[in-house]
């Protein structure tokens, strides 16, 4: 039996909103294999306690401040939920819930019901953890810091002890990540046993952290923590939430629960209707079980140049979804999320989505005066024919969007906040003074690109005298569901700053009107569409230098037509 301890006094962090409890907490080694309290809240009239721990019966128990208080188990040891809501309270209670002790096997008894998924992970990063020569030449062999994450179940009863008395638990195995597995293996049809899968970072990141290192001080943890891989968009959230089919269209890749069902041939929209807004975990970019010919253990390749976006009838099931995910296994793993969704000059409903900078990057996006961009890719799409490009010939972007983004920071391991912190990468090109010129000052000429569009887009709303484009807080040339633009004007109408916000104020014409600019002013549709192109980019042009210059010059040659 084991024990875990809280206090009502000290609380920890919240159960939050999830329905489906997953690991909160990141620790030493990955899935606890003790009892661990994660959570005490408030709930009407009680408070709700939250665990962690391998699968089996716990049993909660209270008691009061007093040192000599007895404990009081809160019923019986049948509690398979890890969590409790308990509405009879000491004042400064404390509270304690023991449960199974951890019984580690090794994964050589997994081997007997899961070799096809074992027989991969031999062939990872993760099966030499602990025998890898760079491990032992460190002295990690006898560090007891580093053996709770490179062995199985260290300093746990059953767990590893040395390479000599327990050899079958070295590495890191199946037990690390699922929790202890022997009952389960002594008695695999008994679901109250069965090991724990949980797709949570934390999971990862009770290793893959600063904090639980010693030679390898990567914080990829604290660093994905800070990304927005890390939240559910709170806009896809919220559609997932009144919505079933958006938990399959919208989760495809906003939820990492619906996405890894999806890839599995699952439909979650009928079996994660409480587990939606588990955000792009680890697990859904990181394949556990597979090495995928990729030292990272990725899902995907990080460099592609085929055209690719997922489109609203590839979501539309699970089938659709699998076809297009087989078909395009080869397609850049970034690409498969931030991809334009199939955007058109023509869609009137909507802008292009705040995704599309795959397309853009290699410039299959947007339109231009002879007609649509369909592979306009310069040197940052990291292309072979760019090889010549830098100026000590040899080019640095073949990783195209993790060439940036993915920066190796102090401890030489990517960057896992997705952010570009150093302009380091692009002094690999970038050497004479009038390169560096152009594109440090390529933001403030798209922004002034963008003020002189939105100038003449609405002088040219401000003629229109059919009611359909003029009525109350309507902006005659936006989308029904406007982008985002927003904008203040002097006296003269002239635009003089802009930023993107939603929710906007207004809204674009509806559909009658969306018909009437799709047959007098189809050029209008062209403007917004290369307009929202350039700035849902998210770039300011950087991406693609030429396409996002070539798109708005293109747009404001319309404009003057227009205006004329």
């Amino acid at each position: 039996m084991t024990l875990a301890l809280a206090s009502l006094g000290v609380c920890g962090l919240p159960a939050g909103a999830q329905q489906v409890q997953h690991l909160t907490i990141t620790q030493p080694g990955g899935m606890p294999g003790l009892p661990v309290m994660t959570g005490i809240s408030q709930v009407t009239n009680g408070v709700q306690l939250t665990w962690a721990g391998p699968s089996g019966y716990y049993l909660v128990q209270q008691k009061s401040n007093s040192l000599t208080a007895p404990w009081t188990a809160l019923g019986q040891q049948t509690n398979l939920a890890l969590t409790a809501t308990i509405t009879k309270l000491y004042s400064n209670a404390f509270f304690r819930v023991s449960g199974p002790a951890p019984k580690y096997a090794g994964y050589k008894l997994c081997l007997e019901c899961h070799n096809n998924i074992c027989r991969y992970v031999t062939n990872t990063a993760h099966a030499t953890a602990f025998s890898s020569p760079d491990f032992k030449a460190l002295g990690g062999q006898n560090n007891a810091s580093c053996l709770p994450c490179h062995t199985v179940g260290y300093g746990l009863p059953t767990g590893f002890v040395s390479a000599t008395a327990t050899p079958q638990l070295a590495n890191v195995q199946c037990e690390n990540c699922h929790g202890p597995a022997a009952n389960h293996a002594a008695n695999e049809n008994d679901p109250t046993v069965r090991p724990r899968v949980d797709i949570a970072a934390t999971v990862c990141g009770g290793c893959h952290s600063a904090s639980h290192t010693t030679f390898d001080t990567a914080p990829t943890y604290e660093e994905w923590s800070s990304s927005g891989h890390a939240v559910v968009v709170p806009d896809a959230l919220q559609s997932m939430s009144s919505s079933t089919n958006s938990i399959r269209t919208c989760g495809v890749c906003h939820s990492g629960s619906a996405r890894l069902a999806m890839i599995g041939g699952k439909n979650p929209a009928v079996t994660l209707t409480k587990d939606y807004n588990v955000p792009i975990t680890c697990a859904v970019c990181h394949n556990p079980h597979q090495t995928n010919g990729s030292p990272d253990q990725l899902r995907n390749p990080v460099w592609s140049t085929n055209y690719f976006a997922l489109t609203s009838a590839d979501t539309a099931t699970v089938a659709a979804f699998t076809n297009k995910y087989n078909a395009n296994i080869n397609i850049n793993l970034c690409a498969q999320c931030h991809n334009d969704r199939g955007a058109a000059w023509t869609d009137t409903s909507r802008a292009p989505h705040h995704s599309l900078q795959y397309n853009f990057l290699l410039g299959s996006v947007g339109q231009l005066l002879n007609g649509p961009s369909t592979f306009n890719p310069m040197p940052h799409a990291g292309l072979p024919s760019f090889t010549n490009y830098s100026i000590s010939g040899t080019f640095y972007l073949t990783n195209q969007c993790a060439s940036c983004h993915m920066q190796a920071d102090s401890s030489d391991a990517d960057n896992h906040s997705f952010a570009v912190t150093s302009d380091t990468v692009c002094f690999n090109c970038h050497v004479t003074p009038p390169e560096l010129l152009e594109d440090y000052y390529l933001t403030p000429a798209i922004s002034n690109s963008v003020t002189t569009l939105l100038t003449a887009l609405n002088r040219w709303a401000a003629m229109q005298t059919n009611s359909l484009l003029t009525a109350t807080n309507v902006v005659a040339w936006e989308y029904t569901n406007p982008g985002g633009l927003t904008w203040q004007t002097n006296s003269a109408g002239v635009v003089t700053s802009w930023s993107l916000s939603n929710p906007v104020t207004f809204t674009g014409p509806a559909a009658a009107g969306q018909s009437l600019l799709t047959t007098n002013f189809p050029n209008i549709l062209k403007v917004r569409f290369n307009l929202y192109t350039v700035l849902n980019d998210g770039s300011f042009g950087v991406h693609n230098p030429p396409l996002a210059r070539n798109l708005l010059s293109d747009a404001q040659i319309w404009m003057v037509q227009l205006l004329q």
